[in-house]
């Protein structure tokens, strides 16, 4: 796919480095990646960071390495270049006061005096008499004695753009054709009075001169399009701009309540995915659903099968809520598609300190490589393998009292007194026979299997459920298993 002129698809990721990276900033970035490699375009990442009170290099860092760890990689931008560098903001300070100044210049852009008093002041007066309370062109025609005058009181002005008196249409690739009236979009500002430059000048600009052809963005930005595309109408003018590029705007990520997921949300920060042992391949999958559907009947697909299918035209523009056991859910599907070797090696974090409550060397590799497959199969986050396995390597149990007084019924120290006088005489070679001998001792005690393994699970593991029992205690091996029975007849006794 090209753009509407023909030229190669390029899209941009621009985000702030202000705070942890935001799963709803992640989907924006998944949208673009997808859409640059599926149509064999170019993905330019490019850092927003303007702001200097609110940025901060942690931030950025953590904003690249997240997208490493995603698999979410650039053609252009930090770490890699490009023809377009610098990719900071910051660092282009003097392309964006020279365009600043071509703006002025050509009678597209003029400095405005108001003070935020009299701006308020205006803006009230105009809700009160039920008109469109944005700005209303007080500086747009001043003379050069009336800028003189209000130099000569010491007044600072700011650069506003010059918005056209005419409706600006134009098609959303999410939501189809828009039109906004010159009363909703008054004149605004590009150039703070101080001289810094502001979002709605330099995100443009860099676009333009990065020869972007589709923005993929946000819902919230879609009321800046208008202004945007009537500013890229002046760069073409000026020279600056060789064309528009083509805008969608990605629905809002909803969270709980069915409010917007913000930055504050426990749920919104990609540390805490991470932190928990989603897999990428998972979180990724889960969040392409958030606005867009792979097909009908099928929600687990690989990143190569999106990028595939991919199309921002096939983007809902309704809101999207986020579903926490719906992407746990996605994220176990992957983490069953992995060969077991691959399974075991992702696990490693989650084996070792600070994670891991046993000590290093009562770790075993034997062990748990021969539990990793049963583990696999009912694991969602990787890191739910510590508790599941903790069993093998503690020297005791965990102590779960809420699992042993749901276990540990009334007749349960005969039950458990039969089961390792079984246990002690089964084949320890085969998981099958280690059930005959719980089974045998439930029969015994007029209990099935279920009711007859549950206190032998608590006394062995510390807890009511967990990976397959006989596994697990073959797995642990005979001396340990009895031995643990044994202190479970013991705190019963006492």
């Amino acid at each position: 796919m090209a753009s509407a002129s023909g030229s190669p698809v390029r899209v941009r990721f621009c985000p702030s480095p202000t705070g942890n990276p935001h799963v709803g900033l992640v989907r924006t970035a998944l949208f673009n990646w997808a859409f640059a490699r599926h149509n064999q375009g170019t993905m330019v990442f490019r850092i927003e960071d303007t702001d200097a009170a609110r940025d901060s290099e942690e931030s950025y860092n953590q904003l690249l390495d997240s997208l490493r760890w995603l698999g979410l990689d650039w053609d252009e931008g930090p770490e890699v270049g490009g023809p377009h560098a610098p990719y900071r903001q910051s660092q282009r300070m003097d392309i964006y006061r020279d365009v600043a100044e071509k703006l002025l210049t050509g009678g597209y852009a003029y400095h405005c005096y108001c003070t935020t008093e009299e701006l308020d002041e205006r803006r009230d007066a105009a809700r009160a008499a039920g008109k469109p309370s944005g700005y209303d062109g007080h500086c747009r025609e001043l003379s050069a004695e009336q800028k003189a005058a209000y130099e000569a009181e010491g007044r600072s002005a700011i650069v506003r753009f010059r918005m056209p008196d005419e409706p600006i249409t134009f098609t959303d690739l999410v939501r189809g054709e828009l039109t906004f009236t010159p009363d909703n979009v008054p004149d605004y500002g590009i150039v703070r009075a101080n001289g810094a430059p502001l979002y709605t000048l330099v995100n443009p600009v860099d676009d333009a001169l990065m020869e972007i052809t589709h923005v993929l963005r946000g819902e919230d930005l879609l009321s800046s399009t208008p202004r945007q595309i009537a500013l890229y109408k002046a760069l073409i003018e000026l020279g600056v701009a060789k064309g528009t590029p083509a805008f969608g705007h990605l629905p809002y990520v909803m969270g709980e309540g069915n409010k917007k997921l913000s930055k504050r949300d426990p749920q919104a920060s990609l540390n805490i995915y991470r932190e928990r042992g989603f897999l990428p391949e998972g979180l990724l999958n889960y969040l392409s659903l958030l606005g867009w559907s792979f097909s009908a009947d099928q929600d687990v697909f690989s990143i190569s099968d999106m990028i595939a299918k991919f199309d921002v035209a096939d983007v809902n523009a309704n809101p999207a809520r986020f579903d926490l056991k719906k992407a746990e859910s996605i994220n176990g599907d992957h983490i069953r598609l992995l060969d077991v070797k691959a399974f075991t090696a992702a696990c490693e974090p989650w084996l070792t300190a600070p994670h891991a409550n046993w000590a290093p060397e009562d770790f075993d590799r034997a062990a748990w490589e021969a539990i990793a497959p049963h583990a696999q199969t009912r694991v969602t986050v990787l890191s739910d393998i510590t508790a599941n396995v903790d069993f093998l390597f503690l020297k005791e149990p965990v102590e779960d009292e809420a699992s042993w007084a749901k276990a540990m019924k009334e007749g349960s120290d005969a039950l458990l007194r039969t089961a390792r006088e079984k246990l002690e005489s089964a084949d320890w070679s085969s998981p099958e026979s280690l059930k005959e001998a719980v089974l045998a001792a439930g029969e015994a005690h007029g209990l099935k299997l279920g009711k007859a393994q549950a206190p032998v699970r608590v006394a062995v593991t510390g807890r009511t459920v967990g990976l397959p029992l006989f596994e697990s205690l073959e797995i642990l091996g005979k001396e340990k298993t009895l031995a643990r029975i044994d202190a479970a007849l013991a705190k019963l006794a006492a």
